[in-house]
C-alpha cells in the first residue's frame, strides 16, 4: 500500500460588495471579493459579467481554467527536467467552456489546453510534444475534476 501525504490549504474569500443595503436586492450589491493568503497580495475576485460582475476582477471560472493551466504546466516543466529537456519559453492559451441551464444552473463541459513549448534541442521535440501525456495524468487539478481536460500542445525550437 502506498504511503499518502495530506497537503491542506487554507484560502480567505471577503465581500466587498455591500453598497450600504447588503443583499436587498439581486441588483443592490456587488460581487466584487478579495481572495488572500498568507500574506500574499489578493486577488481582487468577481463575478462573471454574464452575472452582474466586474470584468476587471477575475471570476471563478477564470480561476479554476488558470489553475489547470498552471498545474499542468508545472508538471510538465517537471517531467521534462528529469527527462534533460530544456524548456526556454511556455505560453498557453486555455480555453474553458461551460455550459448553463434554463435554471441559471450550469457546469464546466471541458476544457482545452493550448500550450506552445520552446525546446532548446530540436532532436527532443517529439519526447516534449509525449510529455503532455505525462502531465496530464500527474496534474492534481485536472485529477480532482469531473469534466475532460484536453491538450493541443504545439512543440517549437
Amino acid at each position: 500500500m502506498p504511503h499518502t501525504h495530506t497537503h491542506r490549504y487554507q484560502t480567505t474569500v471577503t465581500w466587498t460588495g455591500n453598497l450600504g443595503t447588503g443583499t436587498s436586492g439581486y441588483r443592490d450589491y456587488r460581487r466584487d471579493h478579495d481572495i488572500t493568503t498568507d500574506g500574499r497580495p489578493p486577488i481582487p475576485g468577481s463575478s462573471d459579467p454574464t452575472f452582474h460582475g466586474d470584468r476587471t476582477r477575475w471570476n471563478p471560472e477564470q480561476l479554476l481554467l488558470a489553475a489547470l493551466s498552471q498545474c499542468h504546466m508545472l508538471a510538465y516543466l517537471h517531467l521534462c527536467a528529469d527527462k534533460g529537456i530544456v524548456v526556454t519559453d511556455y505560453v498557453d492559451h486555455a480555453t474553458g467552456t461551460m455550459t448553463t441551464d434554463n435554471t441559471g444552473n450550469g457546469h464546466f463541459t471541458e476544457v482545452i489546453l493550448r500550450p506552445r513549448v520552446t525546446v532548446a534541442d530540436p532532436t527532443t521535440t517529439d519526447v516534449a510534444t509525449a510529455l503532455h501525456d505525462d502531465a496530464h495524468h500527474t496534474c492534481f487539478i485536472a485529477n480532482s475534476v469531473n469534466f475532460p481536460v484536453r491538450h493541443q500542445p504545439v512543440t517549437t525550437t
